[in-house]
């Protein structure tokens, strides 16, 4: 049994000698069996926070890889994002030998990159005849692990269905990163 015992007496120098008191004892068994239900309560009602993970359909690794094949798709469909450095992304619609939009300077803002998401889920439909928008997006060898993520969040948030990462980056378009100034160290 816990108790608490408390000394009364003062058995100091000098003076009259007390006879020495009995203090009040407190008995804490019940404390104790309340803070062991109160830990197991708190430790089973709890729920741990789960890692926070997006689902990325990645491809089949049981095909071969070394057999890259272009799939053709309607250039008003297909919205390129090009990952460069500082935190900034170039964009454009269609082929980068002749874009449908222009390339453009953008970072990874809401009224960045979520803007031109947002705006290109709407305008890519009218100009397909309804088909989706599929966007793609290459990172540059300069671009951060933190830019990818970033992109994706974006997509998510965006609701962007059908989107890719790709590996390959073409020289076109690290010129048009050089020629803004985002493909540096």
């Amino acid at each position: 049994m816990a108790e608490l015992n408390q000394d009364t007496g003062k058995q100091g120098k000098g003076g009259k000698v007390r006879a020495k008191k009995n203090g009040g004892k407190v008995d804490l068994t019940a404390m104790v069996d309340l803070a062991f239900l109160l830990i197991t309560f708190f430790m089973l009602t709890t729920s741990l926070n789960k890692p926070q993970a997006m689902d990325v359909a990645m491809p089949d690794k049981n095909v071969e890889t070394d057999k890259q094949t272009d799939i053709n798709v309607d250039e008003h469909r297909s919205v390129t994002l090009v990952l460069g450095s500082d935190d900034k992304i170039v964009w454009y619609q269609g082929a980068v030998a002749e874009p449908i939009t222009p390339p453009t300077v953008i970072d990874y803002s809401k009224e960045g990159l979520r803007a031109v998401l947002l705006r290109m889920k709407q305008i890519v439909p009218q100009q397909t005849g309804g088909k989706d928008m599929i966007v793609v997006i290459r990172p540059s060898e300069k671009s951060v692990t933190r830019n990818i993520i970033d992109a994706l969040d974006e997509m998510k948030i965006a609701d962007v269905k059908r989107y890719m990462i790709s590996n390959r980056i073409m020289k076109e378009e690290i010129e048009l990163l050089e020629k803004e100034n985002i493909y540096n160290d």
